[in-house]
């Protein structure tokens, strides 16, 4: 049942959403904030593209900067602080995936410099005022609404290079931003239709893009499916499922969205008890009566990595991850011991049927 007593805050974002803006629309939304010398920011892997994005600006440029990494190392984060200063930069465009994005979120948390988005990935992080560190093994998250994307510029076009394999746990990433945000303690009716109708738009269209890569109509209602769950991971409060992940990724070096991809049945199965309504909304949204074990299919089904194991980590890490996850407070809608926390994770470390505890 929907709770009439709630609090939304709309989080102040621009958005452009057109085949073909990467390229046209950071230069404009730089003229349109007032910035002069933007650092183009990004992986090794995007380098060519935001190559062509940096070229776009023209004599906007102050240069560019490929050295994002995932879970946004303190190490890498100090080095793009760094570029900005030196290129006298009062902005920068982020371009790539969840990495370049924390850079770039990084980069403002430090400077305050205005951060425009342009993802090429279903993450969600461009709508959130959410930032990441990890230092020494240990990933550190907050809220600041310094390092929320003034501008975020969506073009279904440049996820046209986006294997189908990323894809796929790129865009069941962003699922789990809204599966969280439908039982979080702070959403509420706006939330919840926005969570339902991003699950339900990715879960149609990941299919879509599996059987043919380059549907761009496929690949437009995955970005607006995971733009509206990065907009539910902005609006409220994260809980089992992504302190898991964050444990995994910054402690264990897991790949962020395919880890993402794995635990996230098994932390619902887990949840569902405490909030039937948030898994029953998931449920409608997949066309499914058993939310978690439709997550799973759906990532069997379109070939994504089934268990924690398969995806590196060892038996002996579960305990200590499971010490991790409990030993700073978060939000769930059930309190979770250790022992839970270790079935879970021994659950999607083994990948079997997600059951309900």
């Amino acid at each position: 049942m929907t709770s009439w007593d709630f609090v939304y805050e709309t989080l102040p974002s621009r958005v452009v959403f057109r085949p073909g803006a990467a390229f046209t629309a950071p230069a404009e939304e730089a003229r349109h904030l007032g910035l002069r010398r933007l650092l183009v920011l990004s992986g090794e892997r995007g380098a060519a593209t935001s190559r062509a994005v940096a070229d776009s600006l023209g004599d906007a440029c102050a240069g560019l900067h490929t050295g994002a990494r995932m879970h946004v190392p303190v190490e890498v984060a100090d080095r793009g602080v760094e570029a900005a200063r030196a290129a006298g930069a009062d902005g920068c465009v982020a371009v790539g995936g969840g990495s370049a994005i924390g850079l770039g979120k990084a980069v403002a948390l430090r400077t305050g410099l205005a951060l425009i988005a342009v993802p090429s990935t279903y993450a969600g992080s461009e709508m959130t005022p959410v930032w990441g560190l990890t230092e020494h093994g240990v990933k550190r998250t907050g809220r600041d609404p310094v390092v929320l994307p003034r501008s975020v510029v969506y073009d279904p076009e440049l996820t046209l290079s986006l294997p189908v394999p990323l894809s796929v746990v790129s865009g069941i990433n962003a699922v789990a931003h809204a599966v969280e945000a439908l039982y979080a303690p702070d959403g509420s009716p706006l939330v919840a239709l926005m969570a339902e109708e991003g699950v339900r738009a990715l879960a149609g269209a990941l299919p879509e893009i599996a059987a043919a890569p380059d549907a761009v109509p496929a690949r437009s209602r995955a970005l607006y499916g995971a733009w509206l769950c990065g907009a539910c991971l902005g609006a409220t409060t994260m809980g089992l499922h992504h302190k898991l992940c964050h444990v995994l990724g910054g402690t264990f070096g897991l790949p962020h969205a395919e880890t993402h991809t794995v635990v996230l049945p098994y932390a619902l199965a887990f949840n569902a008890p405490a909030a039937p309504d948030a898994a029953a909304a998931v449920a409608r949204a997949l066309g499914a009566d058993d939310a978690p074990a439709a997550l799973r299919e759906l990532a069997a089904r379109l070939g994504a990595p089934g268990s924690l194991a398969e995806l590196g980590l060892k038996e002996a890490d579960l305990a200590v991850a499971a010490a991790q996850v409990v030993g700073q407070p978060y939000a769930n809608p059930r309190p979770v011991t250790t022992d839970d926390a270790l079935t879970v994770l021994r659950a999607a470390y083994e990948g079997g049927a997600p059951a309900r505890a």
